[in-house]
């Protein structure tokens, strides 16, 4: 995303090769579409070949003849294509922007299939096999998502190029819209490409944060803004100033209506994580929820955290086993160091870890070294960290006892990363939001530079989890960790 674009003109943006044109939108749709069509006939078909040509032995006999599938997978894949259409997953706001995506897809699979068995409800005469169905449910929504995730994977590609992207203006260059901007522009495969700022209070051509962005105007200037730079978007980081002034200027309604609004989470993060739109004696009323990770999705992170928990200590044992030896004899002491953290609803409890210290660690710190520790909560080269605990820190090996925390409930497998009641004041106004969900053994922090995140990211990263949360989220979070470990990135 190049910084100099705010300075481009209307006709630069009319000539640039960067310019994500309404045919570049309707390629990319009518690719995924046909993409989409090609991976949920492949699932049919493949379920087909399994359960009329493997003659396995858990298939019965009873269902229509094979040759009634070819016609009715024909009828099925357009259908599913509506299906998708009808859960917003062509969407432009929606697609290649978080996991929700997949959530989707996995509803709309199970959607459609549910269909089809109260097809053969209604219509007697059609016995369609419960292997096919079976088979073809979960290949239908597991191979889209690969499909899709495949995609992602070059449409990000294309972003970081500077294609596919959408012009964007924020409204009030406030501390949240410069936190914002900054995110936006150093993660460029989000397709945003940051225009500039409107803000009333500072002067028009000053620079604002480190993205190197400018104020371009007034709420005065925002029309012809939009029109000059072809704004395709905008997000309100003041909301100030569309209730004080933009609202009241002429044509700034008609340009709003025509624009993606997005608006900054603003007082909603200190007070929530999700909000709702319920009515109350006719009356339209935002509804805060206090937690995201609620009815199916907690049944859903529980069974995963408890699973994952328990096969992870059985399969980890000898390693378990081997350390512990190595532990012992490389310095006295005992083998794991209890952390007292904080948890849920600010009860603490002590978080299992190998021992990496020395049992006297702390006498061997100076003054400048017990100064950073207060100020980053970690060392670099920290001299209470034993030969053994070097490895084990840069492995994240010392982290494994915390599944025994997983499994008694206290930590999740994927999660907000744990902190010390001595380290709650760095968190500022965002801790109790922190603490609405269990701390995870791994996370966004985790995937993201681990030890050489400062506690402001360490807050954005935990906020855009808990706000964000699904299951597939965290699932792609632990496939993100594999590589994250294997690099040692940020560990010590």
């Amino acid at each position: 995303m190049s910084m100099t674009s705010i300075e481009l003109t209307p006709v630069a943006y009319e000539h640039s090769h960067h310019q994500t044109t309404e045919s570049q939108k309707i390629a990319l749709l009518v690719a995924l579409i046909l993409g989409d069509a090609l991976v949920v006939a492949t699932s049919f078909v493949l379920a087909y070949i399994v359960r009329f040509f493997t003659n396995l032995p858990i298939f019965v006999e009873g269902a229509m003849q094979p040759e009634f599938y070819i016609p009715f997978i024909a009828i099925l894949v357009p259908s599913w294509i509506v299906i998708f259409a009808l859960h917003g997953l062509y969407q432009q706001k929606t697609i290649f922007n978080g996991t929700q995506e997949y959530h989707q897809i996995f509803n709309a699979s199970s959607k459609g299939m549910l269909l089809v068995v109260t097809l053969t409800f209604f219509v007697p005469d059609i016995v369609i096999a419960r292997g096919w169905l079976i088979i073809s449910w979960i290949l239908s929504f597991s191979l889209t998502i690969l499909w899709r995730f495949s995609f992602r994977r070059i449409v990000y590609r294309f972003r970081e190029r500077g294609y596919l992207t959408e012009r964007v203006l924020i409204i009030g260059a406030t501390e949240e819209g410069q936190a914002i901007a900054e995110q936006l522009c150093t993660e460029r495969r989000a397709g945003a490409q940051i225009i500039g700022f409107v803000d009333d209070r500072l002067p028009v051509g000053s620079n604002v944060g480190t993205a190197h962005l400018r104020v371009l105007g007034t709420t005065g200037d925002f029309v012809r803004l939009v029109e000059q730079y072809a704004i395709e978007a905008i997000i309100v980081a003041d909301t100030n100033l569309i209730r004080e002034r933009l609202i009241n200027l002429d044509g700034a309604m008609d340009v709003l209506n025509r624009l993606e609004v997005r608006l900054a989470p603003g007082l909603f993060d200190l007070l929530t994580i999700g909000v709702q739109v319920r009515e109350q004696g006719a009356v339209p009323l935002l509804s805060l929820n206090k937690t995201r990770i609620t009815g199916i999705h907690a049944v859903g992170k529980w069974l995963i955290d408890r699973l994952g928990a328990l096969c992870g200590l059985i399969l980890l044992a000898p390693l378990f086993l081997v350390v512990a030896i190595a532990i012992r004899l490389d310095s006295p002491g005992s083998i794991f160091h209890r952390r007292r953290v904080m948890g849920v609803g600010y009860r603490q409890f002590d978080a299992f870890k190998f021992r990496t210290m020395y049992i006297d660690g702390d006498q061997r710190l100076t003054p400048a070294q017990r100064e950073e520790l207060a100020r980053c909560g970690k060392l670099k080269d920290d001299p209470r960290v034993t030969r053994v605990g070097k490895f084990l820190r840069r492995t994240s090996i010392d982290e494994l006892p915390q599944l025994i925390n997983v499994l008694l409930g206290q930590m999740s497998l994927v999660g907000p990363r744990m902190i010390t009641a001595a380290e709650m004041h760095h968190f500022g106004r965002w801790q109790h939001n922190l603490l609405t969900v269990r701390p995870g053994l791994t996370g966004l922090w985790q995937i993201s530079g681990r030890s050489n995140l400062g506690y402001a990211d360490r807050v954005r990263l935990d906020m855009h989890y808990i706000r964000n949360y699904s299951i597939w989220l965290d699932l792609l979070i632990i496939y993100r960790t594999i590589p994250a470990l294997l690099k040692g990135e940020g560990a010590y």
